[in-house]
């Protein structure tokens, strides 16, 4: 870890938390919710940070990418806005992947304000946007950032690929401490039986992506 430097790590997930905020790092999660999100960001205090980091899983927008591929973001774009990643936090995040022995690319990212569940979805995302990859945390994480004049950076894992479609359940089912409601998954089942095979698609596809995310948060950590 370098002297002084404290990364702010936001995520959607208690368990990317986990995985992100080792060393000196602290995150902040969403939940799933972009406003809560923001509301979380506006207590934390600038000045205690270096540098900003959207961290965790994302949905695959282009094709060729598989669960469990790494990505960098150059750029995140929502809302016919951008605004690009810094140069210098991205290469020591790559480098630093480079040494756990990570294979990591660079593309385009998309902000979404909910969550993007259908094949065509993605594809008309991919389309409007050029993104390689979706997430609901990056666009806020970079728009924090650049509101507090310091450098962002956006390493996500693919979670599911563009051809994957996500049932509804599994947006439904997180709490606001970004962990998940099992009452809300079983019961959810129980009135859409049907989502069963995709939610068993889903959960294939995390453990790919947690596996990846469990050495990328080492590498994060000595960064």
């Amino acid at each position: 870890m370098s002297v002084g430097r404290r990364l702010l790590i936001i995520v959607g997930l208690k368990r990317e938390a986990r995985l992100g905020s080792r060393g000196s790092a602290t995150a902040v999660c969403s939940g799933g919710d972009v406003g809560l999100l923001e509301r979380r960001l506006s207590r934390v205090d600038p000045s205690t940070i270096s540098g900003v980091v959207s961290f965790g899983l994302a949905g695959g927008l282009d094709p060729a990418l598989a669960p469990g591929d790494l990505m960098l973001a150059r750029a995140v774009a929502w809302s016919g806005r951008s605004l690009s990643a810094d140069a210098a936090l991205t290469d020591a995040l790559a480098a630093a992947l480079k040494v756990e022995g990570l294979r990591v690319s660079d593309g385009l990212f998309a902000g979404v304000d909910a969550a993007v569940l259908t094949p065509d979805a993605k594809d008309s995302l991919s389309r409007e946007t050029g993104a390689s990859a979706v997430d609901m945390e990056s666009h806020v994480a970079a728009r924090y950032a650049a509101a507090c004049g310091k450098p962002f950076a956006a390493l996500r894992a693919i979670c599911d690929p563009a051809d994957r479609a996500l049932p509804a359940l599994a947006a439904r089912a997180l709490t606001p401490n970004g962990g998940i409601d099992y009452l809300k998954v079983i019961f959810g089942l129980i009135q859409a039986p049907r989502d069963l095979g995709a939610l068993l698609a889903a959960g294939r596809d995390s453990a790919a992506a947690f596996a990846t995310l469990e050495r990328a948060g080492r590498a994060l950590a000595s960064v």
